[in-house]
This record gives C-alpha cells, structure tokens and sequence, in this order.
C-alpha cells in the first residue's frame, strides 16, 4: 500500500510542477489553486508513505517520479528537446527507481 501512495504522490508531483508553468508566476487563478492543490496532496502522500518506507527510498523514488513525468510532459507539451541522451538519461531515473522498488521491502 505505501508504494501505492508513493505513486499517488509522484503523479500529484508531476501535477504540480506543471501548475508552476501555467500559473505564470501565481498570476493566474485557477492554475494557482491547481498547483496548491496538487502539492498539498503529494506532501500528504508522500507523508503517509513515510510510515513505512525509508525516508531516502521514498524520497528519491518521488522525485524521480516528478521528474520523469515533468521531462516527458516538457516534451509532449511544450515542445522540449526529445534527443537520445535525454531519453537515456529519463530510462536511467527509471532504472534507479525500479532498483530502488526491488530492493526495498
């Protein structure tokens, strides 16, 4: 169940950092309240995973989460550089975070 929070708790991150972009600053309502939102409940996710994961596995499998989704959504959304070193770099996040699932109880 904690990995499953942990999860929960990538996405909203994910979810956050793109609020940061279409908040422009927090001049921007809606988007603003998106990005609070967001980050209120992948601080209170990655919380209640806390209780049971370590804290440095928990910690870099959320942000790696974060980062993979934001560097893909960069891509897809706002056009950012696809190259393959930053597609090899993306798989080595997600290497470090599957090593880090398999060697974590």
């Amino acid at each position: 169940m904690a990995w499953l929070l942990l999860f929960g708790a990538g996405v909203f991150e994910i979810g956050w950092a793109l609020g940061l972009r279409y908040s422009e600053g927090f001049t921007r309502f809606w988007p603003t309240a998106a990005t609070l939102a967001c980050m209120i409940v992948s601080f209170g996710l990655l919380g209640a995973a806390l209780r049971t994961l370590p804290l440095g596995t928990a910690y870099a499998v959320w942000t790696g989460i974060g980062t993979i989704g934001t560097a893909l959504l960069g891509i897809a959304l706002f056009g950012e550089p696809a190259d393959a070193v930053r597609l090899a770099c993306i798989g080595l996040i997600v290497a470090g975070i599957v090593g880090l699932k398999l060697v974590t109880p």
